[in-house]
């Protein structure tokens, strides 16, 4: 993972949005979508990597912003 990756997460009946290695989100949604959504203009303006999260915690889908060919693109 790259270090100025962002996730997105579930957090209680919410979904959060944070860098990793952040202790704490940057923001958090009331729906998944809004979270992705804010996600994507993270990382784009970063050029870095979304993670994004299952109920279940686990990474479901990975999105490349950076140029990295082996990445799904967002």
């Amino acid at each position: 993972m790259t270090a100025k990756a962002h996730h997105v997460a579930p957090r209680g009946s919410k979904w959060s949005v944070r860098r990793t290695g952040a202790a704490r989100a940057s923001k958090l949604f009331d729906t998944r979508e809004q979270a992705v959504e804010r996600g994507r203009e993270l990382a784009r303006r970063d050029k870095s990597e979304l993670y994004i999260h299952g109920t279940d915690g686990l990474i479901r889908e990975r999105l490349s912003f950076n140029g990295d060919a082996s990445a799904r693109k967002g």
